[in-house]
Protein backbone atom coordinates (compact mmCIF):
# COMPACT_ATOMS: atom_id res chain seq x y z
CA UNK A 1 0.00 0.00 0.00
CA UNK A 2 1.75 3.11 -1.25
CA UNK A 3 0.77 6.58 -2.37
CA UNK A 4 -0.62 5.08 -5.60
CA UNK A 5 -3.60 4.14 -3.45
CA UNK A 6 -4.76 7.67 -4.11
CA UNK A 7 -6.09 6.38 -7.43
CA UNK A 8 -8.04 3.69 -5.59
CA UNK A 9 -9.50 6.37 -3.37
CA UNK A 10 -10.49 8.50 -6.34
CA UNK A 11 -12.22 5.50 -7.89
CA UNK A 12 -14.00 4.61 -4.66
CA UNK A 13 -15.16 8.20 -4.21
CA UNK A 14 -17.42 7.76 -7.24
CA UNK A 15 -19.64 5.64 -5.00
CA UNK A 16 -21.72 6.77 -2.02
CA UNK A 17 -20.28 6.06 1.41
CA UNK A 18 -22.24 3.26 3.06
CA UNK A 19 -22.29 2.87 6.82
CA UNK A 20 -24.18 -0.03 8.40
CA UNK A 21 -25.87 0.79 11.69
CA UNK A 22 -24.84 -1.98 14.11
CA UNK A 23 -25.48 -0.47 17.55
CA UNK A 24 -24.02 -2.02 20.67
CA UNK A 25 -26.11 -1.86 23.83
CA UNK A 26 -25.71 1.20 26.04
CA UNK A 27 -28.04 0.54 28.94
CA UNK A 28 -28.22 2.13 32.38
CA UNK A 29 -25.33 0.00 33.64
CA UNK A 30 -22.95 1.01 30.85
CA UNK A 31 -23.92 4.65 31.13
CA UNK A 32 -23.35 4.65 34.90
CA UNK A 33 -20.00 2.89 34.53
CA UNK A 34 -19.00 5.46 31.92
CA UNK A 35 -19.84 8.32 34.28
CA UNK A 36 -17.83 6.62 37.02
CA UNK A 37 -14.91 6.18 34.60
CA UNK A 38 -15.05 9.89 33.71
CA UNK A 39 -15.00 10.84 37.40
CA UNK A 40 -12.28 8.38 38.39
CA UNK A 41 -9.90 8.93 35.49
CA UNK A 42 -10.65 12.50 34.39
CA UNK A 43 -11.92 14.04 37.65
CA UNK A 44 -15.00 15.38 35.88
CA UNK A 45 -18.48 15.24 37.44
CA UNK A 46 -20.30 14.48 34.22
CA UNK A 47 -24.09 14.76 34.10
CA UNK A 48 -24.10 12.71 30.91
CA UNK A 49 -21.58 10.87 28.70
CA UNK A 50 -21.60 13.33 25.80
CA UNK A 51 -18.29 14.34 24.21
CA UNK A 52 -16.99 16.99 21.83
CA UNK A 53 -14.77 15.00 19.40
CA UNK A 54 -11.39 16.56 18.64
CA UNK A 55 -9.42 13.44 17.67
CA UNK A 56 -9.99 10.55 15.29
CA UNK A 57 -8.12 7.58 16.77
CA UNK A 58 -7.43 4.54 14.57
CA UNK A 59 -7.08 0.99 15.92
CA UNK A 60 -6.94 -2.61 14.88
CA UNK A 61 -8.86 -5.22 16.88
CA UNK A 62 -6.00 -7.77 17.13
CA UNK A 63 -8.62 -10.37 16.18
CA UNK A 64 -8.93 -12.14 12.81
CA UNK A 65 -12.66 -11.93 12.13
CA UNK A 66 -15.43 -9.37 12.37
CA UNK A 67 -17.69 -11.82 14.21
CA UNK A 68 -15.17 -12.37 16.99
CA UNK A 69 -14.17 -8.72 17.06
CA UNK A 70 -17.70 -7.39 17.53
CA UNK A 71 -18.33 -9.86 20.35
CA UNK A 72 -15.68 -8.10 22.43
CA UNK A 73 -17.69 -4.86 22.44
CA UNK A 74 -21.24 -6.10 23.02
CA UNK A 75 -21.33 -6.70 26.78
CA UNK A 76 -21.57 -3.79 29.19
CA UNK A 77 -19.07 -5.34 31.59
CA UNK A 78 -15.42 -5.95 30.70
CA UNK A 79 -14.59 -9.64 30.05
CA UNK A 80 -12.50 -11.49 32.63
CA UNK A 81 -9.53 -11.88 30.27
CA UNK A 82 -8.70 -8.15 30.15
CA UNK A 83 -6.37 -8.03 33.14
CA UNK A 84 -4.37 -5.26 31.44
CA UNK A 85 -7.18 -2.75 31.93
CA UNK A 86 -9.63 -4.37 34.37
CA UNK A 87 -8.17 -2.66 37.44
CA UNK A 88 -9.00 0.70 35.90
CA UNK A 89 -12.71 -0.02 35.49
CA UNK A 90 -15.30 -2.76 34.96
CA UNK A 91 -16.63 -0.76 31.99
CA UNK A 92 -16.31 -2.76 28.78
CA UNK A 93 -14.44 -1.39 25.80
CA UNK A 94 -16.40 0.23 22.98
CA UNK A 95 -15.81 2.08 19.73
CA UNK A 96 -17.74 4.30 17.37
CA UNK A 97 -16.90 2.41 14.18
CA UNK A 98 -15.64 -1.01 13.13
CA UNK A 99 -14.39 -1.77 9.62
CA UNK A 100 -14.35 -5.31 8.30
CA UNK A 101 -11.51 -6.66 6.18
CA UNK A 102 -13.61 -6.26 3.01
CA UNK A 103 -14.09 -2.57 3.87
CA UNK A 104 -17.63 -2.79 5.26
CA UNK A 105 -18.14 0.02 7.78
CA UNK A 106 -20.26 -0.46 10.89
CA UNK A 107 -21.29 2.36 13.21
CA UNK A 108 -21.62 0.95 16.71
CA UNK A 109 -22.59 4.04 18.69
CA UNK A 110 -23.43 7.76 18.32
CA UNK A 111 -20.58 10.14 17.55
CA UNK A 112 -21.23 12.33 20.59
CA UNK A 113 -21.15 9.52 23.18
CA UNK A 114 -17.94 8.52 24.96
CA UNK A 115 -16.45 5.14 24.07
CA UNK A 116 -13.78 3.37 26.11
CA UNK A 117 -11.13 2.74 23.47
CA UNK A 118 -7.97 4.60 24.50
CA UNK A 119 -6.30 5.70 27.72
CA UNK A 120 -6.38 9.44 28.40
CA UNK A 121 -8.31 10.54 25.31
CA UNK A 122 -11.73 8.88 25.46
CA UNK A 123 -13.43 12.11 26.43
CA UNK A 124 -12.50 13.87 23.19
CA UNK A 125 -12.01 11.19 20.53
CA UNK A 126 -13.85 9.03 18.01
CA UNK A 127 -12.60 5.45 17.77
CA UNK A 128 -12.29 3.53 14.50
CA UNK A 129 -11.51 -0.18 14.93
CA UNK A 130 -10.25 -2.22 11.97
CA UNK A 131 -10.63 -6.00 12.06
CA UNK A 132 -7.20 -7.65 12.01
CA UNK A 133 -3.78 -7.22 13.57
CA UNK A 134 -3.70 -10.52 15.42
CA UNK A 135 -0.53 -10.82 17.55
CA UNK A 136 -0.02 -7.10 16.87
CA UNK A 137 1.07 -7.77 13.28
CA UNK A 138 0.04 -4.93 10.97
CA UNK A 139 -1.97 -6.67 8.25
CA UNK A 140 -4.88 -4.36 7.44
CA UNK A 141 -6.23 -4.49 3.88
CA UNK A 142 -6.42 -2.05 1.00
CA UNK A 143 -10.20 -2.19 1.32
CA UNK A 144 -9.94 -1.11 4.93
CA UNK A 145 -7.62 1.72 3.99
CA UNK A 146 -10.06 3.05 1.40
CA UNK A 147 -12.96 2.80 3.86
CA UNK A 148 -10.97 4.65 6.52
CA UNK A 149 -10.24 7.42 4.03
CA UNK A 150 -13.88 7.76 3.02
CA UNK A 151 -15.12 7.60 6.60
CA UNK A 152 -12.64 10.14 7.94
CA UNK A 153 -13.42 12.59 5.14
CA UNK A 154 -17.11 12.18 5.95
CA UNK A 155 -16.43 12.84 9.64
CA UNK A 156 -14.41 15.95 8.79
CA UNK A 157 -17.41 17.40 6.97
CA UNK A 158 -19.82 16.41 9.73
CA UNK A 159 -17.83 17.47 12.82
CA UNK A 160 -16.06 20.82 12.74
CA UNK A 161 -14.26 20.32 16.06
CA UNK A 162 -11.97 17.56 14.75
CA UNK A 163 -8.30 18.52 14.76
CA UNK A 164 -6.17 15.36 14.87
CA UNK A 165 -5.77 12.01 13.11
CA UNK A 166 -3.93 9.65 15.47
CA UNK A 167 -2.84 6.01 15.65
CA UNK A 168 -3.54 4.11 18.85
CA UNK A 169 0.20 3.56 19.15
CA UNK A 170 0.61 7.35 19.38
CA UNK A 171 -1.81 8.00 22.24
CA UNK A 172 0.91 8.78 24.80
CA UNK A 173 2.15 11.63 22.62
CA UNK A 174 -0.66 13.69 24.16
CA UNK A 175 0.39 13.26 27.80
CA UNK A 176 1.76 16.79 28.08
CA UNK A 177 -1.09 18.47 26.20
CA UNK A 178 -4.42 19.92 27.28
CA UNK A 179 -6.26 17.06 25.55
CA UNK A 180 -4.81 14.45 27.94
CA UNK A 181 -7.09 13.82 30.93
CA UNK A 182 -5.87 10.59 32.62
CA UNK A 183 -5.18 11.13 36.34
CA UNK A 184 -3.67 7.72 37.08
CA UNK A 185 0.03 7.81 36.20
CA UNK A 186 0.27 4.02 36.49
CA UNK A 187 -2.47 3.31 33.94
CA UNK A 188 -0.72 2.80 30.59
CA UNK A 189 -0.56 0.01 28.00
CA UNK A 190 1.77 -0.51 25.04
CA UNK A 191 0.00 -0.36 21.69
CA UNK A 192 1.07 -1.22 18.14
CA UNK A 193 -2.02 -0.46 16.09
CA UNK A 194 -2.81 0.12 13.33
CA UNK A 195 0.77 0.11 11.92
CA UNK A 196 3.02 2.85 10.57
CA UNK A 197 2.57 2.01 6.87
CA UNK A 198 -1.21 2.03 7.21
CA UNK A 199 -1.10 5.43 8.94
CA UNK A 200 1.34 6.79 6.37
CA UNK A 201 -0.97 5.84 3.50
CA UNK A 202 -4.01 7.09 5.40
CA UNK A 203 -2.47 10.46 6.12
CA UNK A 204 -1.34 10.80 2.50
CA UNK A 205 -5.02 10.90 1.55
CA UNK A 206 -6.38 13.02 4.40
CA UNK A 207 -6.02 16.79 4.62
CA UNK A 208 -6.78 19.27 7.36
CA UNK A 209 -6.04 17.07 10.40
CA UNK A 210 -2.86 17.31 12.45
CA UNK A 211 -0.63 14.37 13.36
CA UNK A 212 0.05 13.37 16.95
CA UNK A 213 2.58 15.73 18.59
CA UNK A 214 5.26 13.00 18.53
CA UNK A 215 5.99 9.69 16.84
CA UNK A 216 4.97 6.62 18.80
CA UNK A 217 4.88 3.61 16.50
CA UNK A 218 5.87 0.18 17.78
CA UNK A 219 5.50 -1.96 14.65
CA UNK A 220 6.34 -5.64 14.86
Amino acid sequence: MKILLLSIFLLSSLFALQIKQTPIFFGKKRIQLTKEYIKSHYDIDAKDIKIVPKIILVHFTAIKTYENSIKRFVDEILPNDRADISKASALNVSTHFMIERDGTIHQLMPLDIMARHVIGLNYNSIGIENVGGEKNIADLTVEQLVSNILLIRYLQKKIDTLGYLVAHSEYRCFENTSLWLEKDDTYRTKKYDPGSEFMKDLRANIYGLKDAPCKGFNDK
